[in-house]
């Protein structure tokens, strides 16, 4: 049975399954914005490009064009990245056979991170500080951020949640405890 958490999270539990959605669409106003950013940013490297390529072989300018274009690409990909994020993108996590999945799908593609319960722990809200330029950066629409849960996993810290709201992540954590505890239950030797 699917549950609605929200406009953009759903909740799917069947007998020892329990998946989310998150999707991490932007509002049509916020894809607008992202999509104009993108254009002119490409833009401006043509521009780049362009006026480097009619600059004499042996410009010192050129090396230097070169340099500011590899920074260019670097966050064109990154620029690029974020916009197919806030046009297509899921955040999906099961728990399902004594594991806990979480994938980042950008148009269907992506990785998906596998966690053996028994190895979970502290699962949770991720404490922040609202105030501070990384918690403001993180969240922006440029980039994929904005983890709201965490957990340990073999001394490892595991974040993600991208882009949920307090209200949101805060039930998105009892859902996964429940579910993580019942996943033990059942992996659990018996006898």
């Amino acid at each position: 049975m699917i549950e609605r958490i929200s406009d953009r999270v759903s909740v799917d539990r069947s007998a020892g399954r329990t998946s989310v959605v998150i999707d991490a669409r932007a509002t049509p106003a916020k894809r607008a914005l992202i999509t104009a950013w993108t254009i002119a940013w490409v833009a401006c490297g043509v521009a780049v490009l362009v006026e480097r390529a009619q600059l004499a072989p042996g410009d010192p300018l050129r090396q230097y064009l070169l340099a500011f274009i590899a920074f260019w690409a670097y966050f064109l990909v990154m620029i690029g990245k974020a916009l197919l994020w806030r046009w297509r993108g899921l955040e999906l996590w099961r728990v399902k056979d004594g594991r806990f999945t979480i994938k980042d799908s950008i148009l269907g593609y992506g990785r998906a991170h596998d966690y053996f319960v028994e190895n979970i722990q502290a699962l949770g809200l991720i404490k922040e500080d609202r105030a501070s330029w990384k918690w403001q950066w993180n969240n922006s629409l440029w980039v994929v951020g904005g983890e709201r849960l965490g957990f340990e996993h073999l001394g490892r810290k595991v974040v993600f949640g991208k882009g949920l709201g307090d209200e949101e992540a805060r039930r998105l954590a009892a859902v996964l405890k429940d579910a993580l505890k019942e996943a033990r239950r059942l992996s659990a030797p018996k006898g």
